[in-house]
């Protein structure tokens, strides 16, 4: 595989979000619209998207503005007033002599006039950047708040690392164009009107030199702006990938270390750090070289001025104080321009970052619950799946006409080799997915007529991969059900043989865990994870390969802890230690997406069929 295919392998597996359908406010492109125009459309969207997030601040806004108009009103005042300050008191104009307390007097008027555009200046800055924080934390709170709207399919599909890149350096760079870009686009705006008007009455002749040198800067900077936008819309996919690839590698390097793949991992990392220093390159390139470009522009206007206006002062009588505030006004004509210019690049930075933004936003989220659903309480945890059909892409079936029923008090286990659809099972019961055919009910009621939090609040689950807050023991198991007493997260923690490792803690239910419990053995984790589902009183209770991470020893007091858990509950156990699901009421045995065999372990071991095979296979691995 060449290094171009391989940059464009490793983006899409750690720089993609799978968005199906339409990109925030693009309407989708249709065949025969030249790209160049659909991307102008996308971005004027965009753009009216983003000023959306600014309507509640009008006043702020307005305020912002007057401030702006004050101060380079103040700006273009104070460049003017030179003119009649050298030719009343430094060249005075008839050949008079100067004055020196006339010079003075002039002078601090004109500082007076540039310190009212400094406070001008001053409040339309602190003005903006409120604003702009302002609109950033709402921006974040409702891209935070769509993350935990969206369903599980979505974070099967996504890069995590990724994900987190939209959070901060696409939320950034947008907060950069709405805190200054802005205000500098309609600032030099401005100043370029007034500081035309002003030409245009100091020396229309000089005005006219000055306009011939714009169509040749605009032109210059429309060519650079252009070639910004596309290379700049790729460096954030690129730092979106290499963002992606670090958080995975080092959350999985114990399993780097263990496999021996140091190597491939810097030589993966070094390829797209090395197509993201190109992109970057390549978007500060194009950014970075329209400062000198347009200030070579302006330098060549600045001389054909200069010489102009010279021989006009010699031939025509124009002026030296006319001369010297043009020759200003050549420069501040041109520097709004530069800025401008430079801004471009800025803006097409924030608007690639908010089209990743949107991407997120624009989600299809989970279904909302249906107009009549109901909520259980109490739920007894009587559950049956008659004849149930589904695959994660519905083209692929995974489950295949599964039914079984299970009441309070019951343990069902599910064993089968690994991606006969176990785990897929349980995914279900929480509607993490919804089903293709058939019916799940609790209760007798359709899961999917039950509201998906009061549903999920009754069912409990312990992973195989266990998942540890920042924050005490006590909130971590608390975490299960928030209103739980800390006597109750105390029980919880006895019933799942917790209770004696956690009071050996520096201090115990206080003690802080931090980098999801890095300071605990896997076994010690697990054990929270099930206190945190014995807490929570839910009277459905899955166990996905719960006492997996275990040893043999801690595994036997789980599991008088969950006998004296499962009580009530109506549990799902899925395992591969066969030893952990003999006590079962009933084992289902699936393979490829069916129910094989089903009944007690004695029942199953008399039919000699395949669990009969899976057990023995394991007792001799024993």
């Amino acid at each position: 595989m060449d290094d171009q295919k391989k940059i464009e392998s490793l983006k899409r597996r750690y720089g993609r979000t799978v968005m199906p359908g339409k990109q925030p406010g693009m309407g989708g492109r249709k065949s025969g619209v030249p790209a160049k125009a659909a991307l102008t459309k996308n971005s004027r969207i965009t753009i009216r998207r983003l000023m959306s997030y600014l309507n509640e601040y009008k006043f702020f806004m307005v305020a912002a503005l007057a401030c702006v108009i004050v101060s380079t009103l103040a700006n273009l005042a104070g460049s003017y007033m030179l003119r009649p300050i050298i030719n009343r008191y430094i060249v005075p104009i008839g050949g008079g002599k100067g004055s020196a307390a006339g010079l003075a007097g002039g002078l601090a008027l004109m500082a007076a006039v540039y310190l009212v555009a400094v406070a001008g200046n001053y409040v339309q800055t602190r003005v903006m950047l409120t604003v702009a924080q302002n609109s950033l934390q709402k921006i974040r709170n409702e891209l935070f708040s769509k993350v935990q709207r969206l369903p599980v399919r979505f974070y099967d599909s996504n890069n995590t690392g990724d994900l987190m890149s939209r959070f901060s350096n696409d939320v950034d760079v947008i907060g950069q164009m709405l805190s200054s870009t802005l205000v500098q686009l309609f600032t030099g705006a401005l100043s370029i009107v007034g500081t035309l008007v002003l030409m245009i009455y100091t020396n229309i002749w000089l005005t006219l030199v000055t306009l011939v040198m714009v169509p040749l800067m605009i032109k210059a900077g429309g060519f650079i702006a252009s070639k910004s936008q596309r290379y700049f819309s790729a460096q954030q996919s690129s730092l979106g990938a290499v963002n992606g690839y670090i958080e995975e590698t080092i959350s999985g390097q114990k399993v780097v270390k263990v496999f021996c793949h140091e190597e491939m991992a810097e030589e993966e990392f070094e390829i797209l750090n090395e197509d993201l220093r190109n992109q970057m390159i390549h978007a500060q390139f194009f950014g970075g070289i329209m400062m000198p470009v347009m200030g070579n522009l302006s330098q060549l206007n600045y001389i054909l001025t200069a010489c102009i206006g010279g021989l006009l002062c010699v031939l025509k009588g124009f002026d030296v104080g006319g001369l010297t505030v043009f020759l200003m006004f050549s420069r501040q004509f041109s520097r709004p321009i530069n800025e401008i210019s430079m801004q471009v690049s800025n803006v097409f930075s924030a608007l690639a970052g908010a089209e990743r933004v949107f991407a997120v936003m624009d989600e299809e989220p989970e279904p909302a619950d249906e107009a009549d659903a109901v909520e259980l309480n109490p739920m007894s945890g009587y559950v049956h799946l008659n004849h149930v059909t589904f695959g994660y892409d519905p083209d692929k079936v995974i489950l295949k006409d599964i039914s079984l029923y299970a009441k309070p008090g019951q343990k069902i286990a599910f064993v089968g080799s690994t991606g006969a659809g176990k785990t897929t099972i349980t995914n279900l019961l929480n509607r993490f997915y919804d089903i293709q055919g058939g019916e799940i009910t609790i209760d007798d009621q359709d899961i999917r007529s039950i509201k998906r939090e009061n549903l999920r609040r009754n069912v409990a689950m312990v992973l195989q991969d266990t998942h540890l807050f920042t924050g005490t023991v006590m909130e971590n198991i608390r975490y299960g059900r928030l209103e739980a007493t800390d006597e109750e997260v105390i029980q919880a923690a006895k019933t799942a043989s917790a209770y004696s490792f956690i009071m050996k803690l520096p201090k115990g239910f206080d003690t802080v865990l931090e980098g999801d419990g890095a300071n605990l053995s896997q076994g010690q984790r697990q054990l929270l994870n099930i206190a945190r589902a014995a807490v929570s009183k839910a009277p459905v209770l899955i166990l996905d390969e719960a006492t997996s991470s275990v040893d043999t020893r801690t595994e036997k007091h789980i599991e008088r802890g969950m006998d004296r858990l499962m009580a009530n509950r109506t549990t799902f156990v899925i395992a591969h230690r066969l030893s952990t699901v003999r006590n079962a009421n009933a084992i289902m045995v699936l393979e490829n997406g069916e129910i094989i065999e089903r009944g007690d372990h004695d029942d199953l071991l008399d039919q000699r069929g395949r669990y009969y095979q899976l057990y023995t296979g394991a007792a001799e691995l024993d």
